[in-house]
């Protein structure tokens, strides 16, 4: 099973997975000489605002991966970036402090996902997706506007069917649609031993407030919140041009949830005094990844991007992209068949679902130092010190700037923290923090 001359390639699902996959396995054949036809089904129009064009997820894309995607000749234009994130702000209950770029080098790119929220004013910036998409067909794939509603095997090749359409026979099918749309469901009880993703829900909220707002009341810094509320993993504010985005990563976010932390003290001190959540704002409840599936492949049909695996609450575009790429490769230069991508691109999986388990102790620690106030003072004063004073150690910067932008891996900020000498001045700040009368000595 090798593709060859005039093959057909499928891809369901223009999101990113999609886009990188349709991008990179048409780059490397042109490399071959391999001419390869490639179908990218996408329902949505992402040059349209709100939920008709957008792919619900925060739009945050960490340093690394923009110097990645530039070392691939993928260069993001000032029409997509909305927001350089120079900083960021940690907000705990005992206060906050600014954390700067670790090393004064790291950067962080805001985007929208879809043109912009529902209702925006004027279309000032492009869709990060569409931008993708583009680069895509820009390689020779062609965009099928269409909804996919059947996969049938015919001889041993999967054939697709849109609504209202003719099925249509290909040698490879790459998945690429995510856990927020019923396709997946189309793979259930077939040919395929596929067990889709575990999932959970979040929130993501987009609030208008004016592009001098945003400037004086948040600047180009993001804004993360590590506060003791139940279920509440991560939270963090965004500016984005005239909009703030609000997101909400933790277990099976509610509404109940979401009101208890914009009325939060930290969270109103970031907002204008006067600001209320308007009633028909821009939001939604996706589901995300937090546990991948069970066997992402099959004889010619591979699953990337969140239908497959991804990242632990964080970093989930940069994760397709390297699972897109992996399944390029793999149908390139190995072959199609189940034990090929067993052999090549599920190697790439194991690996991000064995960094999500240590990812899974991360957040464990995190939220014990939520809950427990000497903890978070410590946490703070560390913080503090580091930001403060010229050439002080930055251990417990990074380890928060990797943990909430996604930067390094869970593994690497695991055995950080396990660093005695992290440890020690962790526990020294955290006893200084509970008996004032051993500051003078610190």
């Amino acid at each position: 099973m090798v593709l060859d001359n005039c093959s057909h390639v499928a891809v369901i699902g223009g999101g990113p997975a999609g886009s990188f996959f349709g991008f990179f396995l048409l780059e490397m054949a042109q490399r071959v000489g391999l001419d390869l036809q490639v179908d990218v089904y996408e329902p949505r129009d992402f040059s349209l605002p709100g939920p008709t064009g957008c792919n619900m997820c925060g739009g945050i894309i960490y340093e690394t991966l923009v110097q990645a995607l530039a070392a691939e000749g993928i260069n993001l234009p000032p029409t997509v970036v909305e927001r350089g994130i120079d900083s960021y702000v940690l907000h705990m209950n005992e206060g906050r402090v600014r954390i700067q770029t670790p090393l004064r080098e790291k950067r962080i790119a805001a985007v929208h996902r879809g043109a912009g929220p529902r209702g925006i004013k004027e279309l000032k910036w492009r869709s990060f997706d569409g931008y993708l998409l583009d680069l895509a067909a820009g390689k020779g794939a062609r965009l099928v506007r269409g909804r996919v509603d059947d996969v049938n095997w015919q001889d041993g090749r999967p054939q697709v069917k849109i609504q209202g359409g003719l099925p249509r026979a290909y040698d490879l099918l790459a998945v690429a649609a995510g856990v927020n749309t019923s396709a997946l469901k189309i793979f259930e009880n077939r040919e395929v031993a596929y067990a889709p993703p575990q999932t959970t829900r979040t929130y993501i909220g987009e609030f208008y407030l004016g592009q001098e707002t945003v400037e004086r009341c948040l600047g180009s810094s993001m804004h993360v919140f590590l506060l003791n509320i139940p279920r509440l993993e991560f939270a963090a504010l965004i500016p984005k041009g005239d909009y703030v985005t609000l997101c909400l990563l933790g277990r099976e976010i509610d509404g109940p949830l979401v009101q208890s932390f914009l009325n939060a003290r930290e969270v109103r001190q970031c907002l204008p005094h006067d600001w209320r959540v308007p009633e028909d704002h821009c939001h939604c409840s996706p589901r995300i990844n937090v546990r991948g599936a069970l066997r992402p492949f099959a004889d010619r049909i591979v699953f990337i991007g969140d239908c497959g695996v991804s990242r632990l609450y964080k970093d989930g575009i940069g994760c397709a992209y390297r699972a897109a790429k992996a399944a390029a490769v793999t149908a390139i230069f190995e072959g199609i068949s189940a034990e090929d991508f067993r052999r090549h691109y599920w190697r790439v999986c194991q690996a991000v679902e064995e960094d999500n388990k240590i990812g899974k102790v991360v957040f464990a620690i995190i939220r014990l130092i939520q809950k427990t106030r000497s903890a978070r003072r410590g946490l703070l004063r560390m913080v503090v010190r580091e930001q403060q004073k010229e050439g002080e150690r930055q251990d417990m910067s990074m380890v928060l700037w990797d943990t909430f932008t996604g930067s390094a891996m869970y593994r690497e900020i695991f055995l950080r923290g396990l660093h005695p000498s992290f440890l020690g001045r962790f526990v020294w700040n955290t006893v200084v923090g509970v008996w004032p009368a051993l500051r003078g000595r610190a």
